[in-house]
């Protein structure tokens, strides 16, 4: 399954927002410096699904904050 995920990186608080049944706003604390936001999404995206981070790969947008992501 793909999802399109907008990434909001250095917010106060970790959470997910679900705008429709593929899109999510994904809000997390680390900066966007060396893939540190994105490995945050990813384990985010991971305990919002009850699946293992490696089942969660970003497929487009590594240094976009729009994400498309592909969850398996």
């Amino acid at each position: 399954m793909k999802i399109f995920v907008i990434a909001k990186p250095r917010s106060r608080e970790e959470k997910i927002e679900k705008i429709s049944e593929t899109e999510f706003v994904v809000f997390v604390k680390e900066p966007p410096e060396k893939g540190k936001a994105n490995e945050a999404i990813r384990n985010a995206l991971a305990v919002y699904f009850k699946i293992g981070s490696s089942c969660v790969k970003i497929v487009s947008g590594y240094s976009s904050r729009n994400k498309i992501i592909e969850i398996k």
